[in-house]
């Protein structure tokens, strides 16, 4: 039985997880239905078809991929948060800012919520990064925070209050704690990389929480979709024509532009390249290309809409990289077939600047909380991109293998979401 009145929902780039407490006051994750079963996340997607009403979840990425004519796929909403450029988009007829997007999934997913009966808590704690921005700016991370507080609380949610998604995961793992402890937090999901200093355990929570148990924050917005951008660049982009030259009339041989491969790195960007101009521009360019064939594939992964599939060799690609030393990588977009061993070295080669930002972001907060490395008890991981072993040996280098822990990986901030709301709202 779920008690009424605790939740948290912790909305991510990719996916998105709810908990709420129990009868017995343990937190509970709620799970959501898909045609594989019911699961503990909600993919943080929104589906479009003509005529008919935006799906979201696994129902939005189930009908995209059973229709022969494809709707708009959206995807990623998170990662715009901080664009002060990216306001909204046209879908057919209409015009939906970002702020309403994100509402749509909210909606959705607040309807899957499963409280049959009684209604769902009207009051929330909400999870959000540290820093939405690269380097930390103060003013776009509360612009950020607004359009995302607005979101939600345009799919219903009256009362919201945030939390760092570290200091959620922070929750979560005292929960499992028989003795206090000094933690650092690492939280990685696909937009956001943040990290959290923080005393926790049943002493803690005993005498009461204080400001001074949290000893430091910090983050970066990177984390697994910029992974994902550097796996495009290096593996995909290349045969899909970046690079390549074009004639340009009379004599003149330019290079392809490399900025429709910039979006197609944001693979969450390549609905917005189905535009007019765009697929004129490609055409054309295709004509007079060394290699029009690549061209051709580039056109057709834009115009069916091919971001989801792209998207999934990649993650598979990760996951295999991540349990293995080398991944089979594959991948098909009209004339052109893209099959490939990929290591575990050339991965980490890609994404070596991206750890480094990472490092530097643990050393700085190390650093401003004047502590040592050896006064940390533990390093507690959450999210996907936690088990990327790079990721994993920034934090063996620097404490030690024996103090580096993790578990529930993609549902622990939303657990500790839970558990923070029924301290924020006792009563």
């Amino acid at each position: 039985m779920i008690a009424p009145g605790w939740m948290g929902v912790d909305f991510g780039t990719t996916n998105s997880a709810v908990a709420v407490i129990d009868a017995s006051g343990a937190p509970q994750l709620v799970t959501f239905p898909s045609g594989a079963g019911r699961r503990p996340t909600f993919p943080s997607v929104l589906y479009f078809e003509r005529r008919s009403p935006s799906v979201a979840g696994s129902a939005a990425i189930e009908r995209y991929l059973a229709s022969e004519t494809k709707g708009r796929f959206i995807q990623s909403l998170k990662a715009y948060l901080g664009d002060r450029t990216f306001e909204g988009t046209a879908i057919g007829t209409r015009h939906y800012t970002l702020e309403k997007l994100i509402a749509l999934i909210a909606k959705h997913m607040s309807d899957q919520l499963g409280f049959s009966s009684w209604p769902a808590p009207r009051r929330i704690i909400l999870g959000r990064p540290v820093h939405f921005s690269n380097p930390p700016d103060a003013e776009l991370d509360a612009f950020a925070a607004g359009r995302l507080l607005t979101a939600i609380g345009l799919a219903g949610f009256e009362e919201i209050v945030f939390e760092y998604e570290p200091i959620a995961a922070a929750y979560a793992y005292e929960a499992r704690l028989e003795r206090d402890e000094l933690i650092l937090i690492g939280d990685f999901g696909g937009g956001t990389s943040d990290f959290t200093i923080i005393s926790v355990g049943p002493g803690v929570r005993a005498r009461g929480r204080r400001a001074s148990d949290i000893i430091g924050t910090d983050g970066v917005p990177i984390a697994g979709d910029a992974f994902d951008k550097r796996i495009i660049r290096n593996l995909i982009a290349p045969r899909l024509g970046m690079g390549g030259e074009y004639l340009s009339p009379p004599h003149k041989f330019l290079p392809v532009p490399s900025w429709p491969y910039e979006r197609l790195e944001r693979w969450h960007y390549l609905s917005f390249l189905k535009t007019p101009q765009t697929l004129e521009m490609l055409e054309r360019i295709k004509r007079t290309a060394s290699t029009p064939e690549r061209l051709e594939a580039f056109l057709l992964l834009i115009k069916l809409e091919l971001g989801y599939q792209l998207h999934e060799a990649v993650q598979r690609t990760k996951f295999e990289l991540s349990a293995g030393m080398e991944s089979a990588f594959a991948f098909q977009s009209g004339p052109v077939a893209i099959r490939k061993t990929v290591t575990r070295a050339d991965f980490e080669r890609w994404i070596a600047e991206e750890l480094q930002t990472m490092a530097a972001c643990v050393d700085r907060l190390m650093s401003a909380s004047g502590l040592a490395f050896g006064e940390i008890d533990r390093v507690f991981l959450t999210g996907g991109s936690s088990f990327v072993p790079a990721v994993r040996q920034i934090f063996v280098d620097r404490f030690g293998a024996e103090k580096v822990t993790g578990g529930e990986e993609l549902t622990s901030v939303a657990t500790g979401l839970a558990l923070r709301a029924r301290e924020e709202w006792p009563g």
